[in-house]
């Protein structure tokens, strides 16, 4: 398998490239709408072909690269299928594996930072790759507080679904703010300050209610425009219309 770490600097964002050698088949998770023409330009650097975007949730820190990759390379679009977006072209379950090329990704439903939220997970011969979204971060987690979000729920979802895959498993985030770029489950069991060394469920539920974070700057414009796969919506602000003006999206 093909795979590329890519990074989005004002929402430290990973976006992630798998792809099939022997088809050319590839797939961007969690792409962002600033860095869509990054993307475009390593696909044809690298001959490859773009089959799909896969979200792992709506986020609410960016809009979105999915519609503008879809009208430029004519990729398909898809999401958790309980988000249920009327833009998505393909739906991913637990249990059922989404597949391109020789490469197959298995969705774990995660919830807790949003209610549909998704991991994936991916088997190659030399190891296994968990790409955790906003679940699980490194040293961290997503947090609770908006979009149905939930820390109980998503105690029991790192726990039942995460920490259970083997101590070897690479974790991929959606972010990290501190320059690192990937952990493993085994030490995100051990280090982790909010889920490690068997805290207790009742004592990440009061961590979580106790962080008094800022309302998130873009989440006003960048969930509705992320629930129609990327679309800006009128009342994205003046400084954050740039990505908007270049890719006019009518």
């Amino acid at each position: 398998m093909i795979f590329r770490q890519l990074f989005e600097s004002d929402s430290s964002t990973y976006t992630y490239l798998l792809a099939c050698p022997q088809t050319s088949q590839a797939i961007l998770i969690d792409p962002v709408l600033e860095t869509v023409e990054r993307d475009i330009q390593l696909l044809r650097a690298m001959n490859l072909s773009l089959y799909a975007t896969l979200e792992t949730h709506v986020h609410a820190d960016h809009l979105t690269g999915a519609l503008r990759l879809k009208q430029l390379l004519g990729s398909r679009i898809a999401y958790p299928a309980m988000d249920d977006l009327p833009c998505a072209d393909i739906g991913v379950r637990e249990g059922e594996a989404f597949q391109f090329g020789s490469v197959s990704i298995h969705p774990l439903f995660t919830p807790g930072h949003t209610a549909h939220h998704h991991a994936y997970l991916v088997d190659t011969p030399v190891m296994q790759m968990s790409f955790t979204g906003d679940a699980l971060l490194i040293e961290a987690c997503g947090r609770t507080d908006f979009q149905s979000g939930n820390a109980e729920t998503l105690y029991n979802s790192i726990h039942n679904k995460l920490f259970s895959l083997p101590d070897d498993t690479l974790v991929y985030p959606a972010h990290d703010y501190e320059g690192r770029r990937l952990t493993t489950v085994g030490q995100e069991k051990i280090r982790n300050p909010r889920l490690g060394g068997g805290m207790s469920k009742e004592a990440f539920v009061k961590i979580m209610n106790g962080l008094d974070l800022p309302y998130p700057r873009k989440i006003d414009f960048a969930v509705p425009g992320n629930e129609l796969c990327g679309r800006c919506p009128d009342n994205v602000p003046d400084q954050y219309q740039g990505p908007c003006a270049v890719y006019d999206q009518g």
